[in-house]
């Protein structure tokens, strides 16, 4: 990524795609804008008569240097301001020294703010920096990748975070080979930070214990749904404030990877994707409640297995992909971006969304987003 006082990094921007790389650009746009005002000062200063300053041209140029470069690049263009203020004054033949050490005296205070002001943004990013890398560590502990080729499915996943935020979210997948069929679980717990870490590996760690002893997914989704409800009541205080309910779906792929089996608790319907057909809405049965108030809502009755052809891939997603929004407030509609486009891998398709939804929110992703990708060979 693009890092202050630095150049753009290939790789990070290779990473960010076409959908991101308008972010890198205005970036760069931003980081000569200093250098700008310093020219459009000194010409200023020549074509107006001689009792008009420049300096609000010279001052402005360390202030944009602070949030966008390094403390010594922003020291250096501070000098820079308050040399060519001093030379100004010197070649205009001022009659009025009290006038040139006021400017002087303006665009130095101003230097010095900046680089105060630089430090303190400088810290911040550290300080955020590292509350987001301990939160993606924790997540990664919790919840490891899947396998990406289990039988006949290639499975692609990705976690997105919000970028308004240090704190990682609650959202979930997990995928298991048993003998019964590929199970798979993508969910939402409510709430952020490192409660909403802890109940995901609450979630994840029941869904590896249920997966390979239930007999069908629906009573998979059911015993979630008893240790969903054990853990509130263990923490009932946290739990009902913070993570008092996840949303889920559950799916189980034939060995063959010829159909799938949905139960929904209260969660976004995956997608499905096949070749030369419309994106559609995957038909989940009748869905229930969110886990742990299922007991209240009620339960979901799954429908019968859904036929898969080869090459069809399903994609489970959180309310991140679907209530990002753009500057309109218009959400994000994948069923509608995603028709008419044809992907190689899964992993292809999560790159889409990832870049797609940037440019759709404006780059400024407002809540987390996981992706699962499951894709029938």
């Amino acid at each position: 990524m693009l890092r202050r006082g630095g150049p753009v990094d290939p790789e990070a921007e290779a990473a960010f795609g076409p959908g991101r790389r308008w972010i890198l650009y205005a970036r760069l746009v931003l980081r000569v804008l200093p250098f700008l005002a310093l020219v459009l000062g000194l010409a200023y200063d020549s074509l107006t008569p001689r009792d008009v300053t420049a300096v609000p041209f010279f001052a402005a140029a360390p202030l944009i240097a602070a949030p966008l470069y390094t403390l010594r690049a922003t020291v250096l263009i501070g000098l820079l301001s308050t040399g060519l203020t001093l030379y100004v004054r010197l070649t205009r033949d001022t009659d009025s020294p009290a006038l040139m050490v006021t400017e002087l005296l303006t665009v130095v205070f101003v230097s010095v703010l900046s680089c105060v002001m630089n430090t303190a943004v400088h810290r911040v990013d550290l300080r955020l920096a590292s509350a987001r890398q301990m939160a993606e560590v924790a997540m990664r502990a919790v919840m490891p990748q899947p396998q990406r080729r289990i039988g006949a499915l290639r499975i692609a996943s990705r976690y997105e975070a919000a970028l308004r935020e240090a704190n990682i979210g609650g959202d979930l997948y997990a995928a298991h080979d048993t003998p019964h069929g590929v199970r798979v679980v993508l969910g939402d717990v409510r709430g952020k930070g490192m409660d909403a870490v802890a109940a995901v590996a609450v979630v994840v760690g029941a869904f590896r214990e249920v997966a390979e002893r239930a007999d069908t997914i629906e009573q998979a989704a059911e015993h979630m749904e008893q240790a969903v409800v054990r853990e509130r009541d263990r923490r009932a205080v946290e739990l009902e404030q913070q993570e008092g309910f996840v949303t889920a779906v559950f799916a189980e792929f034939s060995r063959d990877g010829r159909s799938v089996t949905i139960v929904n608790h209260g969660h976004p319907p995956p997608l499905l994707l096949e070749p030369g057909a419309q994106p559609r809405l995957l038909d989940s049965g009748e869905p229930g409640g969110p886990l742990a108030l299922a007991e209240l809502v009620g339960s979901p009755h799954p429908g019968p297995p859904v036929p898969l052809r080869p090459g069809a891939t399903v994609l489970f997603y959180t309310d991140g992909l679907t209530e990002a929004r753009d500057e309109d407030g218009v959400f994000y509609d994948p069923v509608e971006r995603l028709d008419g486009r044809v992907f190689g891998e899964p992993e292809d398709l999560l790159e889409f969304l990832s870049e797609d939804v940037a440019l759709h929110s404006g780059g400024d992703i407002a809540d987390d987003m996981a992706l699962l990708a499951v894709r029938s060979v």
